[in-house]
């Protein structure tokens, strides 16, 4: 098998404790924990007491990053799928697998000891449920792997790592990987260019996220002008528009200062390109009966132009959705909970779509590019962005909320 000189270096040198590789994306981390740091950690502790638990942010992102890969080295007889009891058989050994978003996710082996554990993601996991696997690694031979992308200077993740225990540690770049085409890298290193995510996926530094947001929006890459211009034919002049296939709304209800915000965003076939086409930003207050015909003016609006089926709103706000769908019953539409994931999720998602020219708004669509100009990060070097009504964030919510469903599949297909 093929290794860089950074992956040779962790086999030979991790043997603490706890072992960690922080560092870029794509850099030969996990990979080298499929390959052969799992398997080998697993087989060396057959038959010791003890727990073996493989945790990740959720269940399906250990099925994904994990197990998958490493099904496609070793074969189905040698790495299973998680039963109902998460658990899964890997190597003839029982493994615990579980979410670590939650500290209650650790309670359903309770009480247990871990003889060896792997962490995917480490940085992403609440601290608590970190703070009691360390109590449950009590054997003389109980150690962790894990592997990260750095984040902010102040996480708890990197005081541990520069805190005086048992710890062996690595730093990659994207560099440190030579069997990556070259082409990837170069466009990986386009993409976050000038963001804190250079730093930190490129990079792999430990970096605090400061200004603008989205500091790679350029009106000249993202806006369009001829969204509704047509040929003496009555066809569609821009090649993006031709290619759309279906749209989704998302609200974003106001409230103590916040504006009430209505986004419409258009996909094209396949999830290649997606387009903000339609907007509205209501600064008063609402009564519910106000917010209801608002949007469903907008709502068939949008779909006189667009196949619209889904409106995605704040689930904070449960007597209002309740509303609306009442008012919509006669509007061929789905009301349905927004998903609401990580914020930080969501800004990775648009600051890798607009830099990769996937992401476009239509010209006349002004409360949103603002919103995406003047977004700040806050000063609080946790990754959060600004929200003290200096900017609209309302806008970028609903925004977010109309795209968050298709995040998933749109990474996944990478513009192809």
């Amino acid at each position: 098998m093929q290794l860089s000189l950074k992956q040779k270096e962790y086999i030979q040198n991790a043997n603490k404790r706890y072992n960690i590789k922080v560092g870029a994306v794509r850099s030969g981390k996990t990979y080298l924990d499929i390959l052969y740091t799992i398997p080998a950690r697993i087989r060396e502790r057959i038959g010791k007491d003890g727990l073996t638990v493989i945790l990740g942010v959720t269940k399906e992102t250990i099925e994904r990053n994990i197990l998958q890969p490493m099904r496609e080295i070793y074969g189905e007889s040698l790495v299973g799928t998680i039963n109902s009891r998460n658990m899964a058989k890997v190597f003839g050994e029982d493994i615990y697998c579980l979410g670590a978003e939650k500290v209650n996710q650790l309670t359903k082996i309770r009480g247990a000891s871990f003889k060896y554990c792997y962490c995917d993601e480490l940085a992403e996991y609440n601290q608590e449920v970190f703070e009691l696997l360390k109590s449950r690694l009590d054997k003389e031979y109980s150690c962790l792997d894990g592997a990260l992308n750095p984040s902010y200077p102040t996480h708890w993740v990197k005081e541990f790592i520069d805190s005086n225990v048992d710890i062996y540690t690595q730093q990659y770049e994207i560099d440190d990987n030579p069997f990556l085409p070259q082409t990837f890298i170069d466009n990986l290193k386009k993409e976050y260019a000038g963001t804190v995510y250079y730093n930190r996926y490129i990079l792999g530094q430990w970096c605090n996220a400061e200004g603008r947001v989205y500091i790679n929006f350029n009106r000249d890459n993202v806006i369009i002008n001829d969204w509704f211009k047509r040929d003496e034919e009555g066809n569609y002049a821009n090649d993006i528009r031709k290619r759309v296939k279906l749209g989704t709304i998302g609200v974003d209800f106001g409230g103590n200062k916040s504006s009430t915000t209505f986004n419409c965003t258009v996909f094209t076939n396949g999830f290649k390109e997606m387009v903000t086409v339609r907007e509205k930003r209501i600064k008063k207050e609402l009564t519910p009966a106000e917010l209801e015909n608002e949007l469903y003016d907008f709502i068939k609006l949008c779909q006189s132009e667009y196949i619209i089926q889904t409106c995605f709103c704040d689930s904070a706000e449960q007597v209002l959705i309740n509303g609306i769908r009442i008012k919509c019953q006669g509007l061929p539409i789905t009301i349905k909970n927004a998903k609401k994931g990580e914020i930080i999720d969501r800004i990775r998602f648009y600051i890798s779509m607009i830099a990769q020219h996937r992401y476009f708004i239509v010209n006349d669509c002004n409360e949103i590019i603002e919103a995406f100009e003047q977004a700040l990060w806050s000063d609080k070097l946790d990754d959060t962005r600004l929200d003290d009504g200096t900017s609209n964030i309302d806008s970028l919510d609903s925004q977010e909320y109309s795209s968050e469903v298709y995040h998933d599949i749109m990474i996944a297909t990478n513009g192809k």
